[in-house]
């Protein structure tokens, strides 16, 4: 009992140490680190927080849990050497990251494009296991078979759509090259407002990508695209006036910002009666 209590006092005088690092962290070395930084010591802290729980309450633990929380503990603490060492590099981290998510959802949406048929693959694993194909209300939480598919005008105004989530992938790829090439490690405020526009870029073409699964609601399509297009020219500009487009007249961005417009138009087009019922 003693030995548990002396071990749990050196985890929260532990704890208390962490904390303060990260405290003692200046904020003028960049809002990004400082992010990342809270977030590897709330890692460390919650595992310790769990281990604290298993050593009082031993009782109410298995050994199976004891693992658990020595596992996250460690594995915690071996991913804080990772942290980056300054907020150009914690810039690259986090942009990459958002490359990584929209590759990830245009290459989802591409592959439904092609297959002309965004639930196949669940529809069919769903229909091997029923007795029953012709159940008008479909298979329990996917939707009915009138619902499943793309009508001529949803496939139409998918077009411009993925053109858009392709011009996110290829902004966000061209911005981490910049800040890569042309980052300044204590230019960190304009580090940070690329990197928290860039950051918007993703959950935008999330909520655009599902809108375009069927039933499509027109509407909601034209809604979300708007939204993307305001995130991407917002975060094209920020980067543009930056100090990462040292040329910024012999910039590719303008030509971009116009094939997203050129995309956006098409949409709106397309969605017209929508907007207009």
């Amino acid at each position: 009992m003693l030995e548990t209590q002396r071990i749990c006092e050196q985890i929260h005088v532990g704890i208390k140490e962490i904390i303060a690092v990260y405290y003692s962290l200046p904020k003028n070395q960049g809002i990004t680190l400082r992010k990342l930084v809270r977030n590897a010591t709330l890692d460390v802290v919650d595992g310790m927080a769990q281990l604290l729980e298993v050593l009082i309450s031993p009782s109410q633990s298995t050994e199976n849990s004891d693992l658990i929380s020595c596992n996250s503990v460690s594995v915690a603490c071996q991913r804080v050497p990772e942290i980056p060492k300054d907020n150009k590099a914690a810039a690259l981290l986090m942009l990459t990251k958002s490359v990584d998510f929209v590759k990830d959802a245009h290459e989802e949406m591409e592959q439904a494009v092609e297959e002309c048929d965004p639930y196949c693959g669940l529809l069919n694993d769903s229909e091997d296991n029923s007795d029953s194909h012709n159940d008008e209300d479909g298979v329990l939480g996917l939707p009915s078979n009138r619902d499943s598919y793309w009508s001529e005008e949803d496939q139409e105004l998918i077009t411009p759509c993925l053109a858009l989530v392709r011009a996110s992938r290829a902004s966000l790829k061209k911005i981490r090259v910049l800040v890569a090439e042309n980052g300044k490690k204590d230019q960190v405020s304009q580090l940070d407002d690329i990197v928290d526009i860039s950051d918007e870029i993703s959950p935008s073409v999330d909520d655009l990508v599902l809108s375009i699964y069927p039933p499509v609601c027109h509407l909601t399509v034209r809604i979300n695209s708007a939204k993307l297009v305001s995130v991407l020219i917002k975060a094209l500009e920020i980067t543009k006036a930056s100090h990462v487009t040292p040329q910024p007249e012999d910039s590719w961005i303008p030509l971009l910002i116009n094939a997203i417009d050129h995309c956006m138009n098409r949409v709106k087009e397309l969605t017209q009666h929508a907007a207009n019922s």
